[in-house]
């Protein structure tokens, strides 16, 4: 074991299936990376992307270790992983022996490292740093356990450190799938077996964040969370409900602000619907509200289910939709349903023709026409990770496609997920953008929030919902005070305008509801508007 030695950690953000690391979020990749570090005896300085950028010096080290890379890559509101030229230009200011891991291991521009290791960096690491070969291994489940506790100290240094921050903990690894090969864009199948943590080694991940300050966890990374812990050799498996009631329950008497999960196999609940039933209803239970099951379908044609090995039908899709809906739909305390299906679509799959898209909105549509809810809805195209695809992408449709998707579908799905007047609560305000402030709600896949006017960032805020866009919503924060909010905030109340919201600001203080609507002069607009306001003095 190595003494006296020290790592330098460069967090450049993963964006994977297996792992999601973009602030809010701290991923458990670059956690385990620091853990493997501590256990070899060395000392750790953690320094994100976000720190580079805003002029952070990069430590002296004998060891420097980069995780970066996008598998899935979507809109980034603050802050996104590290790019291309950013990799390249950082390579050389790094000190000591020098490996980077995560999917930007395989681009040109790991050329100037060490190791590129595509596998499991913390495990190479470990191995380096004590002796042995660098070789592309996995950890054992043993070293998993042990490394999440130590390097679970880090996240004190991520500059969202209490508050929003994000940990995600992972429960198992693999594919249930794996015997044939799965999904044939996904290479969680390549990593065989699914290979358990136990609920009391997750449990003890999380007391750990716990007591260092983290307040929000999301249960992800894992291909189904309504099969962890089922020993079923089954593509399908079986659901085992006494092991994920362990495993919620002890986390849920943590007391967190904000417990998410991530995906799980429509097939599964469709398949074994008893069994996922009681799942998803201890997830209701045992989670926080706004939750989202992230479904994969990848595509409603069942040419691409066939040459592709999907895990799930159209049919088994609805099933699943609908059992969500009928034990998760209930509006709960943060202003959204407890918990809802989100949807991931892929283009660019074997055997796509021009029909494929059509297929898909139908499904879509009937989703829609059943009076169902989905929270989000994810449109990619395939990205080669495991095999080239011989389907070539028209740009032109796959455009047409997602606006046919935000236009007909996104917008009546929020409008159904977010009535007008809901309250969102804890909306954390995080960019301006001209006199617009944009924040989310701290979770899994939250909604983008628009106010039109400027608020304090880095603060909560509860928001009442006026407007819907196609995949945000617009509002005003709550308690609204028309006697004290600046005019420029009147102004953004629905049907004010400038003209109206001069009028209230020179007639102001309002001593009655009744006075205020004289001023607007409008009784359509004054009840519109009247449950988002106060006259609070």
């Amino acid at each position: 074991m190595v003494k006296d030695i020290k790592v330098v950690l460069i967090d450049g953000y993963i964006d994977d299936p297996a792992a999601l690391g973009v602030p809010p979020y701290i991923s458990p990749m670059v956690r385990s990376i620091a853990g493997a570090s501590i256990d070899a005896g060395a000392s750790v300085d953690y320094v994100s992307m976000d720190m580079i950028r805003k002029g952070r010096k990069i430590p002296d080290a004998d060891v420097s270790v980069v995780l970066s890379g996008s598998t899935v890559p979507g809109k980034y509101l603050r802050s996104m992983p590290m790019s291309t030229k950013e990799l390249s230009s950082l390579a050389p200011k790094l000190r000591g022996w020098k490996l980077i891991g995560g999917s930007a291991a395989s681009s040109p521009a790991a050329s100037g490292f060490d190791f590129a290791i595509e596998k499991d960096v913390a495990a190479s690491l470990y191995d380096g740093m004590t002796g042995k070969e660098v070789n592309e291994r996995s950890r054992t489940l043993e070293e998993w356990n042990r490394w999440m506790l130590l390097g679970a100290e880090i996240v004190t240094q991520h500059q969202d450190f209490p508050h929003p921050l994000v940990a995600e903990i992972e429960t198992y690894r693999g594919c249930h799938r794996y015997g044939s090969g799965g999904c044939s864009f996904c290479v969680e199948p390549l990593k065989g077996k699914p290979l358990m943590r136990s609920p009391g080694d997750v449990i003890a991940e999380a007391e750990r964040l716990v007591s260092l300050g983290v307040r929000n966890i999301r249960v992800g990374g894992q291909t189904c969370i309504i099969s962890y812990g089922s020993t079923s050799g089954s593509d399908v498996p079986v659901p085992n409900p006494g092991a994920v009631g362990e495993l919620f329950t002890g986390l849920k008497d943590l007391g967190l602000d904000v417990l998410h999960v991530d995906n799980a196999n429509p097939a599964v609940i469709a398949s074994h619907p008893a069994e996922s039933r009681e799942i998803i209803e201890i997830l209701t239970e045992c989670c926080t509200s706004g939750n989202v099951l992230a479904l994969g379908l990848e595509s409603a044609d069942p040419t691409v289910f066939r040459e592709n090995n999907l895990n799930c039908t159209p049919e088994q899709l609805m099933d699943a939709v609908r059992i969500i809906n009928d034990i998760g739909g209930e509006r709960g305390p943060v202003g959204l349903p407890k918990l809802l299906p989100g949807i991931n679509l892929i283009c660019g799959l074997d055997g796509e023709t021009s029909e494929t898209y059509g297929m898909n909105i139908e499904l879509l549509k009937r989703i829609l026409d059943e009076g169902l809810m989905v929270r989000r809805i994810n449109i990619r195209q395939v990205m080669p990770l495991r095999k080239e695809f011989g389907t070539r992408v028209d740009k032109g449709a796959f455009k047409k496609f997602k606006e046919t998707v935000r236009e007909g579908i996104d917008r009546v799905m929020l409008e159904r997920v977010v009535p007008k007047g809901t309250v969102l609560k804890e909306v954390y305000m995080e960019m301006h953008d001209g006199n617009t402030t944009f924040g989310r709600q701290i979770g899994t896949y939250p909604i983008l929030v628009g106010i039109p006017y400027k608020v304090e960032l880095g603060r909560s805020h509860d928001v009442t919902i006026t407007d819907w866009g196609f995949r945000s919503v617009t509002g005003v924060t709550t308690p609204f005070n028309v006697n004290a909010m600046p005019m420029s905030a009147i102004e953004g109340l629905p049907g004010i305008g400038k003209k109206r919201a001069a009028k209230i600001v020179v007639k102001r203080p309002f001593r009655s509801m009744d006075d205020l609507k004289e001023a607007i002069d409008d009784p359509e607009v004054f009840e519109n508007i009247r449950n988002m306001v106060s006259l609070s003095q």
